[in-house]
């Protein structure tokens, strides 16, 4: 039998001119996998065929048209790669003589099932059957047939693999009634949709019919009881009057519209929706402030500024009557309860509440709606929501915004300036509805990580709030109030049945977590639950389990964070810096180590490039006032500088490492300890002057967490002190510093050796052939 090829891949090119070169024989296999571009020898099958090259056409594109005809079976022995392509050693596997009654009544059923699927199959031509038909070899007959298959390589590739006749045809019968099995099924499928189409038309028809001799009988449209009820379901919306004006005139189209006409549905799911929505609905606030103030302390343990603002909302909507929705933004940290806290708000002013995640959000008709003229188009999730929530003044939570993206399909923050402007919002015009909706009365409540995702000006339309990370007595009487009760009742527990004491909730607190929000310290308590849980439900458990800090390791496995010695004690070449976080504050240790060398400076610890120029600066510093601290000013030229900052594998940038580095380098250089129980953060200038930094109120909270006792701040910062929580200002001493020598004098366990600092020479005196120069300042 003959079949065509198409080749392409340059190997079997030159393989098969190589071949019309010579006897025009060629070895033919399938490889194993179709996905490899250049398959290697050992990734093609051994067992192929030998064929003859009949004919050869070269295609436009360079590929080959080849017309081959079979020869024998042939399994590959040996390849060998021959320059430009593979020449194969081949073991020609005979075809076992078959004869006999079986043979030939296995021949006969296998005709018989391959007419039936050449009839059943529109895709193998009648010439096919007539040429197969007319053979008489059983070897000839289960070839042909196996080609002809449309079934996968690899079940042809078994078929040809196996050597006796009779048991091919046995397969090949196997194989064919399988596939018409399949075929019957497709069959039958394509007739069943076939008659639901000429059904569909029938009923078309049919009603058209139906419709003309209401017509001419004067009779009513066919779903007039349906227009009715959209009608009354406009006149009971109340709507304003420009939307209810566009709700009657869509009405009066659709009932001009077939029943039966797609944009009759489009119609009829727009005013589903302008009739859904709360255009007048509203719930009543409730304005008791003392009892607000109560469920807010309920729900969140401290908190006071966003309280705070929360009851001067309702005290202004109390004595003017009418007050637009605040627009807040909550930043702060993971875990600090900003998403829990919309929530709360809505309960303690009586408003339904919806949330919107926008994390991953890239499209703007996610804010806005399609247009209705895309196939399935729906209104923004804005709308949604409101519907969703049934009242036009919910308290509506926009979670993430920091987290939104930007692609060709739109820029979502850009459309979220309209939604949170207050002197824009009360017209917010959907895609979709292409009518206005006022949004003015929505307490709209934004959470984030991080201001730095935000663009500027979505912060200009809304109210930053911070929220810093939690102290670690407040965890402990949040866990107490809040996290002990919820996990007890979320194991099946009864209240009675543990027990957890201040102790070791403040152990917990400690060694277990380290983090700005509670979320761990939660699943600690829950980790704790479950033990008890599994006492229980195995009868094992006998009275109240009270814990104790003896008892967490053997429910928690050891401490995961245990304070060293040495960071407790005074340290040469070590100095403590505060680090702003997406997770809160946190204390970052600078170590610097002087090695003999070439006067290089390393810094090491993923450092971005703001903060390896505050480590040039700082050793600018010390070069500048080498004979301040007493050293020989050309004191690194036969030294290295390591700078080294731990925790490697997490990226750190910014100004606000400068007055650590150069402490720490100062320590190294002078041999001077530093103090243990000093933090600082700023920003150093080539003088030795102090910038201020941002992110003190996280920063602040760090030290405190970290049980230091004196925080070196730049004197620019302390407007921000008054951010700072209390308890905080009042555990820590603050000290304002204007430059490097008052940092110095508190970070240093000793003062640095008094050295009398050279005068500058005085500049010569003008000659009247060389005049004095102006001096540039």
């Amino acid at each position: 039998m003959t079949i065509p090829l198409l080749v392409g891949r340059m190997p079997s090119i030159n393989a098969i001119e190589k071949s019309v070169a010579r006897d025009r024989m060629l070895f033919v296999a399938a490889q194993r996998s179709s996905e490899v571009a250049d398959p290697a020898p050992d990734e093609m099958h051994a067992v192929g065929a030998v064929v003859r090259i009949l004919q050869l056409f070269r295609l436009p594109d360079g590929t080959l048209r080849v017309l081959v005809e079979g020869v024998c079976r042939a399994r590959a022995a040996r390849f060998t790669w021959s320059s430009d392509h593979h020449i194969v050693r081949v073991e020609v596997l005979p075809e076992t003589p078959a004869a006999g009654a079986e043979v030939e009544a296995q021949m006969r059923h296998v005709l018989a099932l391959f007419e039936d699927y050449v009839r059943l199959n529109r895709r193998i031509p009648d010439e096919v059957l007539l040429t197969v038909n007319n053979l008489t070899d059983p070897v000839s007959v289960a070839h042909h047939v196996a080609s002809h298959l449309l079934v996968k390589v690899p079940q042809k590739q078994a078929l040809l693999e196996i050597d006796g006749t009779a048991e091919r045809l046995r397969r090949l019968a196997e194989t064919l009634a399988g596939e018409l099995e399949i075929v019957k099924l497709e069959r039958k499928i394509e007739g069943q949709v076939r008659s639901q189409v000429h059904r569909n038309q029938k009923e078309f028809y049919l009603n058209e019919q139906l419709k003309a001799i209401r017509k001419e009988l004067g009779h009513q449209n066919e779903f007039s009881s349906e227009l009715e009820e959209l009608a009354e379901a406009v006149r009971r919306a109340r709507m304003p009057r420009e939307v209810a004006a566009k709700a009657r005139k869509e009405l009066e189209r659709l009932s001009r519209m077939s029943f039966m006409s797609p944009e009759a549905t489009v119609v009829r799911n727009y005013l589903d929706w302008l009739v859904a929505l709360p255009w007048r609905v509203a719930t009543r606030d409730n304005l008791d402030i003392a009892a607000v103030e109560r469920v807010l302390d309920e729900d969140h343990h401290g908190l006071r500024k966003v309280k705070e603002r929360i009851v001067e909302h309702l005290a202004v909507l109390k004595l003017s009557g009418r007050n637009k929705g605040p627009i807040l933004c909550f930043v702060g940290p993971p875990g600090v309860g900003k998403t829990s806290l919309g929530r709360s708000i809505a309960r303690a002013l009586g408003r339904r509440f919806v949330r919107m995640a926008l994390g991953g959000v890239r499209d703007e008709a996610e804010i806005r709606g399609h247009r209705r003229t895309y196939i399935g188009s729906m209104p923004g999730r804005v709308i949604q929501s409101l519907r969703r929530a049934g009242s036009r003044n919910p308290v509506f939570l926009l979670d993430e915004i920091d987290k939104l993206g930007a692609d060709f399909r739109g820029d979502p923050a850009a459309a979220l300036l309209e939604v949170l402007d207050p002197e824009q919002n009360h017209t917010f015009n959907d895609h979709y509805l292409e009518v206005d909706f006022d949004l003015s009365q929505v307490m709209f409540i934004c959470t984030a990580n991080s201001l730095y995702g935000i663009p500027a000006p979505l912060q200009d339309r809304m109210e930053i709030i911070r929220l810093p990370g939690y102290l670690e007595d407040e965890k402990v009487e949040i866990a107490r109030r809040f996290l002990v009760p919820k996990q007890i009742a979320a194991s099946g527990l009864a209240p009675g049945d543990l027990a957890i004491g201040t102790p070791a909730l403040r152990a917990l607190v400690r060694e277990w977590t380290r983090e700005a929000g509670v979320r761990n310290l939660e699943r600690e308590i829950a980790t704790l639950a479950r033990k008890v849980a599994k006492r229980k439900a195995a009868g094992a458990l006998r009275g109240r389990v009270r814990l104790g800090v003896g008892q967490l390791p053997k429910f928690l496995g050891p401490p995961r964070f245990v304070d060293s010695p040495v960071e407790r004690v005074a340290r040469v070449g070590v100095a403590n810096g505060l680090a702003w976080t997406e997770t809160g504050g946190d204390v970052l240790t600078i170590e610097v180590s002087i090695l003999p060398g070439k006067g290089e400076l390393q810094l090491t610890g993923k450092l971005g490039d703001v903060m390896r120029e505050s480590g040039q600066a700082a050793l600018s510093f010390a070069r500048a006032r080498a004979r301040r601290l007493g050293l020989d000013k050309w004191f690194y030229r036969d030294i290295d500088i390591h700078v080294h900052v731990p925790e490697g594998a997490m990226p750190k940038d910014g100004p606000s490492a400068g007055i650590t580095i150069a402490t720490a380098l100062v320590s190294a250089l002078t041999g001077i300890p530093t103090r243990a129980d000093v933090a600082m953060t700023g920003e150093i200038t080539l003088r030795g002057a102090v910038l201020p930094i941002g992110g003190l109120n996280e920063k602040a909270v760090a030290a405190r967490r970290a049980g230091l006792a004196t925080v070196l701040i730049p004197r620019g910062n302390e407007k921000d002190l008054v951010e700072v929580p209390e308890e905080v200002r009042a555990a820590l001493e603050f000290v304002l510093v204007d430059g490097m020598d008052q940092v110095l004098e508190r970070a240093l366990e000793r003062p640095l050796p008094a050295v009398e600092e050279d005068k500058p020479p005085a500049p010569p005196a003008a000659t009247p052939d060389a005049p004095a120069a102006p001096v540039a300042h």
